[in-house]
């Protein structure tokens, strides 16, 4: 039997129509699961990321403390004579309010001379930070929350990592205000120079989790501005009970040398209406203005 070139043609756009009618619900929900992780470190430079140094204006690198090396991000000491507590911050170029964080880490090397006991293998990443341009040349940390990372000192002892600290802020942890200035993880202790992974699941000022290697270690709600260990900083800025529902993400010089190898992010805030083409199932909070 031969069928006519136009019954061919129509059977043929009648098939296209279902494959795109059967195809098209898989398709958008395959797109609306699918994780789109922004690199936050393009590997090459420090373009997007402004530095401030404590005794230094904004934006002044003071001895190539941050610096780019075999695409990783290290800060070094080898042009301090003494430490003299120049401790360093090098803050993301834009804000952020719900978002998962994700960087890997390793201690290397000595602690420089004339640095205190406490900080010896010890940095973080600050959470929900106080704009870098709003921090006067002597404030040594910024209003925020640290996700704290500590080496092991390979003394047989504990030392957690993951850990909770505080300058300028407080946070509600088991229920209450929590004042103290760090609450210790239950992470295990990691020695030497291996590679951490280190995640923080940032819900505005609802909550927040830290996972070390991809397990749960500390979770804290509603972080705020408040308490003490912070010094330096214009009072105008502090403004305690202000809960802190959005900030910048900043990287630790805190007188130990230590490698970034990856810092990337899952912005947790966008558009949220399904008929969108770049929504998103993991959103939490919304913002219509990004729907297209």
């Amino acid at each position: 039997m031969t069928t006519k070139p136009g019954i061919l043609v129509t059977l043929l756009l009648v098939g296209v129509v279902f494959l795109c009618l059967w195809s098209s619900p898989t398709v958008a929900q395959s797109n609306a699961d699918r994780e789109e992780w922004i690199s936050l470190f393009n590997g090459k430079d420090l373009n997007d990321w402004i530095i401030k140094i404590r005794g230094h204006e904004v934006g002044e690198n003071f001895g190539n403390t941050f610096r780019v090396n075999n695409g990783m991000i290290e800060v070094r000491y080898d042009k301090y004579t003494t430490f003299d507590n120049q401790f360093g911050h090098l803050f993301y170029k834009q804000p952020f309010s719900n978002y998962r964080l994700r960087v890997e880490y390793r201690f290397v090397g000595e602690q420089v001379p004339g640095a205190p006991d406490w900080a010896i293998r010890n940095s973080g990443a600050m959470l929900h930070s106080q704009d870098p341009r709003t921090m006067p040349a002597g404030q040594d940390f910024p209003i925020s929350i640290e996700f704290q990372f500590l080496g092991g000192l390979s003394n047989g002892m504990a030392r957690s990592t993951g850990n909770m600290c505080s300058p300028g802020t407080n946070i509600v942890y088991g229920g209450k205000l929590e004042t103290r200035h760090c609450i210790n993880s239950t992470s295990e202790t990691f020695n030497g120079d291996q590679w951490v992974v280190a995640e923080a699941i940032v819900l505005g000022n609802k909550k927040v989790t830290h996972l070390i290697n991809g397990k749960s270690v500390i979770e804290y709600s509603e972080p705020q501005v408040g308490g003490g260990a912070v010094s330096g900083h214009n009072p105008a800025v502090k403004q305690d009970g202000k809960p802190l529902t959005e900030g910048y993400i900043a990287l630790q010089s805190e007188s130990h040398p230590v490698d970034f190898r990856k810092v990337e992010l899952l912005n947790l805030k966008g558009c949220m209406n399904p008929g969108a083409s770049n929504y998103k199932r993991y959103y939490v909070e919304p913002d219509p203005a990004a729907c297209k």
